[in-house]
C-alpha cells in the first residue's frame, strides 16, 4: 500500500490563470520582481495585501514577520506567486494561520506549487518543513511566465527539477507510481532542455513535483545545502551535488544527467568551510540521507564534497 497526496485541483495551460476567479480578499506572497514584472497586473488582483520582501533561500523569520504584520487583517486565503522561495513562504505561512493555499509558480523547477514540504533558514542553515497541511488547495501552472524568463533562472530551475526527479526516482521511498511520475518527468525535461523546448520543462517540472513530493530526494540534496548556504544558487549547486550522489549510487541517470550538466553549462563549485564540518552538518539531514539507495558513511560525504570541490 502507499499514499499519494496533491492538491484538490491541478490547473494547467497557457493563460490558466485567467481562467481562475480569485477571491477578493486575499494576502499575496511574493518577491520584490512581482511588480516591476508585471505579475500582478497579469493576473488582474485587485483589493489585495502583499508582501513583497520574499528573498532568495528564504528564513524562518520572513514567515514570522507575514504572521505578525497581517495577523490582525481580514483575508481569507493566500497566493504564492513566484519561485520555490515565495512559495514556501506562503504555504509555511498558510498552514499557521489557517487559510486557503493557491500557489502560482513563475519559475519551473521547485514544484512546490504541489508538494507538502518547504524549505525555509533556520539559524542560517537550509530546514525542510514536511506537512500534509502545507499543500496547496489549488495549484495554478501558467507557462505564461517562463517565456520572459532570464536564461540564468531558467537554468537553475530547470536543473533542480532534473535534480529532484531522478534523486525521487532512486529514492528508498518511492512506490510504483512515484517512479513512474519521476522517469515521465526526466523524460520530459531532457527533451525540453536539450532541444530548449520551454513547454516540456514547464510540464515535466509539475509532474517532477507530483513524483518526487510523495517520496524523497536523496543524498544529492544533502550535499548541496551546505553549498547554498554558501551563497550558491541552489540549482547550480545541484547541477554537481547531485552528479556526484548518481555516481556514488550507480543510478541509471547519472550519465545522462551529466550530459544535461553540460549542456546547461553550469561553472565548477567550491566549498569554503572545512570538509570535516561540512559533513558533521550533511549528517544531522536524516530526512534525504535516510532515503538514499545506500548507506552513507561520513567518510563518503568527505570523499564527494572534496571530488565535488575538484580537489581530488
Amino acid at each position: 500500500m502507499f499514499k499519494i497526496t496533491q492538491p484538490p485541483l491541478i490547473i494547467f495551460g497557457k493563460h490558466s490563470v485567467r481562467d481562475y476567479s480569485f477571491p477578493q480578499n486575499c494576502l499575496v506572497v511574493t518577491s520584490r520582481g512581482a511588480t516591476p514584472r508585471g505579475w500582478l497586473e497579469y493576473l488582474k488582483l485587485n483589493n489585495c495585501y502583499m508582501f513583497d520582501k520574499v528573498e532568495p533561500n528564504p528564513s524562518i523569520e520572513t514567515a514570522e514577520r507575514i504572521i505578525s504584520e497581517f495577523r490582525g487583517s481580514n483575508f481569507s486565503s493566500i497566493i504564492g506567486l513566484g519561485g520555490g522561495s515565495s512559495m514556501d513562504v506562503a504555504k509555511f505561512v498558510a498552514n499557521k494561520m489557517d487559510k486557503f493555499k493557491i500557489l502560482i509558480p513563475t519559475t519551473f523547477g521547485s514544484g512546490s506549487e504541489v508538494t507538502r514540504i518547504s524549505v525555509l533558514k533556520v539559524d542560517g542553515k537550509k530546514k525542510s518543513f514536511h506537512d500534509d497541511n502545507q499543500i496547496a488547495n489549488v495549484a495554478i501552472v501558467d507557462s505564461h511566465f517562463i517565456e520572459d524568463s532570464p536564461i540564468e533562472i531558467i537554468r537553475n530551475s530547470a536543473i533542480d527539477a532534473v535534480a529532484q526527479c531522478s534523486e525521487g526516482y532512486d529514492s528508498k521511498n518511492g512506490n510504483p507510481l512515484t517512479k513512474f511520475l519521476c522517469n515521465r518527468a526526466f523524460e520530459l525535461l531532457e527533451e525540453g532542455i536539450m532541444l530548449m523546448n520551454k513547454e516540456k520543462i514547464v510540464m515535466g517540472s509539475l509532474i517532477s513535483g507530483l513524483g518526487f513530493g510523495n517520496c524523497s530526494t536523496t543524498l544529492g540534496h544533502a550535499l548541496s545545502y551546505v553549498f547554498s548556504n554558501e551563497g550558491y544558487s541552489h540549482g547550480h549547486a545541484l547541477a554537481f551535488t547531485t552528479s556526484s550522489a548518481h555516481k556514488f549510487n550507480d543510478s541509471q541517470f547519472y550519465n545522462r544527467f551529466l550530459k544535461i550538466v553540460k549542456k546547461l553549462n553550469f561553472q565548477n563549485i567550491y566549498l569554503k568551510q572545512s570538509v570535516d564540518k561540512a559533513a558533521d552538518l550533511i549528517l544531522t539531514d536524516r530526512k534525504h540521507l535516510d532515503n538514499n539507495p545506500r548507506k552513507v558513511s561520513k567518510n563518503d560525504i568527505k570523499f564527494l564534497l572534496e571530488e565535488i570541490s575538484g580537489k581530488l
